[in-house]
């Protein structure tokens, strides 16, 4: 499963982008019961019972699917940062769910994952570049999470600058407010409206189209430092937004030659997955059972 930032600058709540960095998970079936090993990011402060995440999504897929799997084993191997802004959350739930599907054998359902993991997570931004891979924008209509894939533009990269602080979604969207002006709606409205644009064909325009107005200014109390370095990098040219609801900030990048990170951060290059998240079976020799034909 894919690392994934959502927003992107003006995409508020709407557009996600798949990143080259992966968790992932191993599920064996067997038993009456689950057993949760979990190695890098999360071990020793996850559950490692019928509470954790991943198993609440594998549960979640297979009644779904009116399938029964009473017991099995799941090993999560993270690497995706977690409180981060990259997704950490999503990539949980939309792999637990495309293990369902590998679980009973049936042939993965996107647009059916990104439904469902959208009821788990309470908005599809994230969810949706996790199931889709590239560039999405995602939507709702009434409870039902919808999603589009972008091819994004060639040679599109991005570098992630990740601080060691977390900050949670919720304390992040608790400080946007209830109204804003019309002039920042409107200037929002056509910054996105751009963005997709530029992330798919003109990259060129990628630092005015990644203008916000509608949320990332009022976080600054929660993630002052990050804040500060996307006013700097932006300060020099560069398309810096915050990822998600923070505090890690992206830049997207199409010439390379970044600076490095700040003391106590860590700089990750990145790719954009062109996929989403892919489920194999060792019985087909990791085959293409998830992938996208």
């Amino acid at each position: 499963m894919p690392a994934t930032s959502a927003n992107l600058g003006p995409g508020f709540d709407a557009f996600g982008l798949a990143l080259s960095l992966y968790d992932e998970l191993t599920v064996t079936p067997g038993g009456s019961g689950v057993t949760v090993d979990v190695v890098g990011p999360g071990a020793g402060e996850v559950a490692l019972d019928e509470s954790h995440l991943v198993v609440r999504s594998i549960r979640a897929g297979l009644e779904s699917l009116g399938a029964v799997v009473p017991g099995f084993s799941l090993r999560c191997e993270n690497r995706i940062p977690h409180g981060r802004g990259l997704g950490s959350s999503s990539a949980a739930i939309v792999g637990g769910i495309a293990a369902a599907y590998g679980l009973t054998g049936t042939p993965l359902d996107r647009d059916r994952v990104v439904e469902l993991a959208n009821e788990i997570e309470g908005h599809p931004d994230n969810v949706a570049a996790a199931a889709l891979g590239g560039f999405t924008i995602a939507w709702t209509e009434g409870d039902k999470g919808r999603a589009v894939r972008l091819e994004p533009a060639g040679g599109l990269a991005a570098v992630a600058y990740v601080p060691v602080t977390r900050v949670l979604t919720k304390e992040a969207r608790g400080l946007l407010p209830a109204a804003v002006p019309h002039a920042d709606a409107a200037a929002n409205a056509g910054r996105a409206a751009l963005l997709v644009a530029a992330l798919t064909s003109r990259p060129e325009l990628l630092m005015t189209a990644t203008e916000d107005r509608l949320h990332q200014e009022f976080r600054e109390p929660a993630m002052p430092e990050s804040l500060a370095l996307v006013h700097k990098l932006r300060g020099s040219g560069l398309p810096a937004v915050v990822s998600g609801a923070g505090p890690t900030v992206l830049v997207l990048d199409v010439a390379g030659g970044l600076p490095a990170a700040p003391d106590g951060w860590e700089r990750y290059e990145l790719g954009i997955d062109p996929v989403g998240v892919q489920v194999w079976s060792e019985q087909t020799e990791r085959g293409p059972a998830g992938g996208r034909e």
